[in-house]
């Protein structure tokens, strides 16, 4: 199949705007709660009347600091209650959030700043001053700085500024936006070149909030309630908050990933969103703890049953003896996982990379089913989802309502649709190019099955062509080694070389539980462990787990362990956990010179 498109379900009136439901629900249901904050370690209700409140607290304070209809206001901070509080804060003043990763360099938050015009700038932490205070002294064109933490912080500023403002001059300036107005510049996380900056409308936002609650069904109505840890300057966690809003769910939110599992116990989430790398890293987690406490049999046995019971789901139907094994090991095993997402945790989505048929039907065998979709930023989040009663493991899904999606002669996916973006902030070119007779060019690669299910096989400008003209997609080679618990990261490579090679990270959690289950030294220095023979062998099983899945000529050959991991910091990862391959291509060329020279 070369197309399939799904006509919208919903209609978004012309007046319509992000802030309407903040207004609507505290007139109409006041004291439902649609945000739970963290407050020293306890989750206190916000109200729909507090939450309009507080909102038109800070659009005053926004209109009496001199923010116009159409000025930009970035927001630079972790995920936050007061992120979201200020996002509707600002399209309630009529204005445009401009999105900025907490972990952004000085070079990206310089560009964004002045790419997008920022006339206000919200940071979140006494380190970000030491970064932001040169860049805004050396642009002269943001006007206002302000920091969320502190004695006086941003919202209490802005509250008392807006004091002056009234309810009128406020819902005049609301009332100005239409629904195809900008909402939001998102920039792309710029794995190659200059990130460039999305303009999302209203009626993007709207649209995708009205096609995701249709899509993700039971998850999507009152009374449920998620926890929103994935940064709010991704378009994956804003799209979920204002849907999630607009559903009327409870959300919660919070940026302290170390203690993640603490906080996803206390809040107790029906379900969660994620990247796919963090559904990895709590199954390999779960497996080394495993290995460590000498249960990695019984850990094996039970993954392996959970993915053959999952797969039966597909095919008529687990046998007795499938379902009496899966309900031992669903004591043993899986509820221990399912209490680490809080207990009551039903479902999950994934989004912003591929999870991996592996994956999915592990989660989904152990009970908490991710329905995995696809989209970027240009898509307003999902375009196309897997769904209940809709799904195949696997597939990112078929198109949500009112898209559609098209497979070019080249196989790269093209889409339309009300989610779709008009073009990038004063960037004709790039539009140009990206958006061609109607239809985005998403760079990736794909296919459509009879029914309309899409299936991610590649990226176009990561396809690797070897010496031999042989074109190798890396993902899913990557993926299946990272399934390994011992291994965080693995990049394959290879363009216009022999043959494919990657180059593999280490887990720095796992290794103390391995050096001391293969009787090696606590102390042992990662140079020698890198070429330890004994650690080699058990990277090399997981390449040969990989080779196992493609042809001869797409396997990879050699491999070589290195000295630390990718990480944000490093540049090596963007903040949604994607590997940059251009920074590590750069950064450890003469190690995959290398390879191909001993």
């Amino acid at each position: 199949m070369r197309e399939y498109v799904v006509p919208a379900s919903y209609t978004i009136k012309d007046d319509a705007t992000l802030s309407d439901n903040v207004f609507e629900f505290a007139e109409k249901t006041p004291n439902f709660v649609p945000f739970q904050r963290n407050a020293n370690g306890a989750w206190m209700d916000v109200t729909a009347a507090q939450f309009a409140a507080e909102v038109s607290a800070l659009a005053k304070g926004l209109i009496a600091s001199g923010i116009e209809y159409g000025d930009r206001v970035a927001i630079m901070s972790g995920t936050r209650y007061e992120w979201v509080a200020l996002d509707f804060a600002i399209w309630t003043a009529g204005a445009v959030t401009v999105a900025i990763y907490e972990t952004s360099s000085a070079d990206q938050v310089e560009w964004i700043l002045k790419d997008s015009g920022t006339k206000m700038l919200v940071f979140e932490t006494d380190q970000h001053t030491a970064l932001v205070a040169p860049i805004v002294k050396s642009l002269g064109t943001v006007e206002t700085v302000l920091q969320f933490d502190g004695a006086s912080g941003a919202v209490e500023q802005l509250t008392e500024k807006g004091k002056s403002v009234t309810d009128e001059v406020l819902h005049a300036r609301r009332h100005q936006v239409v629904v195809t107005d900008p909402a939001t510049l998102v920039y792309t996380s710029g794995t190659t070149g200059r990130p460039k900056g999305a303009a999302l409308t209203h009626l993007n936002l709207l649209s995708e909030a009205a096609a995701a609650t249709q899509a993700l069904g039971s998850m999507m109505v009152e009374g449920k309630t998620t926890l929103l840890f994935l940064p709010m300057a991704h378009i994956f966690a804003r799209a979920i908050s204002v849907a999630g809003f607009a559903a009327k769910l409870t959300i919660g939110h919070t940026s302290d990933i170390p203690n993640l599992v603490e906080h996803l116990g206390k809040f107790k989430p029906t379900f969660v969103l994620s990247v796919p790398r963090v559904f990895e890293k709590v199954y390999n987690t779960a497996k080394q703890k495993a290995e460590d406490g000498g249960k990695g049999k019984i850990f094996a046995a039970a993954e392996a049953t959970a993915i053959e019971w999952s797969e039966a789901q597909d095919t008529g139907g687990a046998s007795f003896l499938l379902n009496l094994k899966h309900t031992i090991f669903d004591k043993l095993v899986y509820s221990k996982l399912k209490a680490a997402l809080g207990g009551r945790c039903e479902a999950a989505v994934s989004g912003g990379g591929p999870l991996g048929a592996r994956l999915g039907h592990f989660y989904r065998g152990v009970g908490v089913t991710i329905y995995e979709g696809y989209g970027l930023t240009e898509t307003s989040a999902a375009v196309t989802v897997n769904r209940e009663g809709a799904q195949r493991v696997g597939s990112v899904g078929q198109p949500v309502d009112g898209s559609g999606v098209r497979i070019a002669e080249d196989g790269e996916v093209l889409v339309q649709g009300s989610v779709v973006f008009n073009g990038y902030w004063k960037n004709d070119a790039a539009t140009a190019d990206s958006i061609r007779d109607g239809w985005f060019h998403t760079g990736d690669i794909g296919r459509l099955d009879e029914d309309g299910y899409l299936f991610i096989t590649g990226r176009k400008k990561e396809i690797i062509v070897t010496a031999a003209g042989k074109n190798v997609a890396p993902s899913g080679l990557e993926d299946t080694i990272r399934a390994h618990p011992l291994i965080s990261q693995a990049i394959v490579v290879g363009d216009a070389k022999p043959f494919i090679a990657a180059l593999i990270t280490l887990d720095p959690e796992a290794i103390p539980g391995w050096l001391q289950r293969n009787g090696k030294a606590a102390d042992m220095p990662i140079e020698q462990l890198a070429v330890d023979p004994d650690l080699i062998a058990e990277v090399d099983s997981a390449v040969k787990s990989a080779n196992a899945q493609v042809s001869k000529a797409e396997a990879i050959k050699k491999f070589q362990v290195l000295h630390s991991d990718f990480t944000i910091e490093s540049g090596e990862l963007t903040p949604t956990l994607k590997l940059k391959r251009n920074v590590v291509h750069e950064t450890y060329a003469d190690t995959i010179e290398a390879l191909y020279t001993k």
